[in-house]
């Protein structure tokens, strides 16, 4: 059975940290300028931790939504969204080694949700305890991201709930070190990701997995 590479999600979440950075980075920076003062490790990890578990859970149910995809024409119908989601995944790969932004302009599609999430959002703030952290990471993993819904489309692909919260979680994994913006570590990756020949590598390790699951599948169909 064909199944979502997940080193692909991870390196996309890594790789694409410029463009976390330009959408997240402004959330961050709010979040941070209301801490309280002190250590701020816990409340970041407490934000990621919480946005991670958003994305587990939107995989999950993604993925039980795909699982349904199992007889007769809806078997088609995951076939379309395995060759969508890898035709997005070689997306992704365009972007992360700087030759396309095509994959931007899907952001749109989830600004409406966006708007809802948000005075939510504002009531949490600003935060007071370590406890609010988790909720309020949960509410920004809904912010419009190309990247999110690629591995989203990828989740549901999976057509299965264990294997959607996978792929999600291994896409949030990537996202980490350069949205947790404090420690030698993540400075070092963010240095190492901006450089644009480890981009144009990663991109094509990317597009080279997306196209060979593709390759796979047409040997299946024909």
């Amino acid at each position: 059975m064909l199944e979502i590479n997940l080193l692909a999600l991870f390196l996309a979440g890594l790789l694409g940290g410029g463009h976390c950075i330009g959408m997240c980075g402004g959330i961050v920076s709010a979040f941070s300028l209301q801490l309280p003062s002190g250590a701020r490790w816990p409340y970041l990890l407490g934000f990621n931790a919480g946005r991670l578990l958003g994305y587990v859970l939107i995989g999950a149910f993604l993925g039980g939504v795909g699982s349904f995809a199992t007889l007769g024409s809806l078997q088609t119908i995951k076939i379309y969204l395995f060759v969508i989601a890898n035709i997005l995944l070689i997306m992704l790969g365009l972007y992360i080694a700087g030759w396309s932004r095509a994959l931007t302009r899907i952001e749109k599609i989830g600004q409406p949700i966006w708007r809802a999430v948000q005075p939510v959002m504002r009531k949490l703030l600003p935060v007071h305890s370590v406890w609010q952290t988790p909720l309020i990471g949960l509410l920004w993993g809904w912010i419009p991201c190309g990247l999110v819904y690629t591995a989203s489309l990828s989740a549901l692909a999976s057509a299965s709930p264990v294997s959607g919260a996978g792929v999600m979680l291994a896409f949030g994994l990537g996202t980490l070190p350069n949205l947790m913006l404090m420690g030698l570590l993540a400075k070092r990756v963010q240095s190492l990701v901006q450089k644009s020949w480890v981009r144009r590598l990663c991109g094509l390790v990317v597009i080279a997995m997306a196209s060979y699951q593709l390759f796979l599948l047409m040997g299946i169909l024909l």
